[in-house]
């Protein structure tokens, strides 16, 4: 009987990048075949520095029919969004 493999997410690193994006999903057997195969797979034009995967079923996310609950605390904490201060054209990834 043939085993499934499990799925798993990857995310890549650009050159030019400053954190990892996800750019897909694919099935191996392990993790070091899933670095492998996001290798060949999704930076053939070297289009990255660093990958990452992570099997998908370690991933819990939010639901979006859930996010005014979620998300709503933070509305009247004013202070975490900073939009009233004026920043210098030389800051960058603020």
């Amino acid at each position: 009987m043939k085993k499934n493999w499990p799925l798993w997410e990857v995310f890549i690193r650009s050159k030019s990048g400053l954190s990892h994006k996800h750019v897909g999903s694919l099935h191996a057997a392990d993790a070091e075949m899933a670095i492998e195969n996001a290798r060949d797979v999704y930076t053939r034009r070297n289009e990255g520095v660093s990958i990452w995967v992570v099997e998908s079923r370690h991933i819990t996310a939010s639901s979006p029919t859930d996010a005014d609950s979620l998300f709503d605390p933070a509305d009247d904490k004013v202070y975490r969004h900073p939009t009233f201060y004026d920043l210098p054209d030389e800051v960058k990834h603020i």
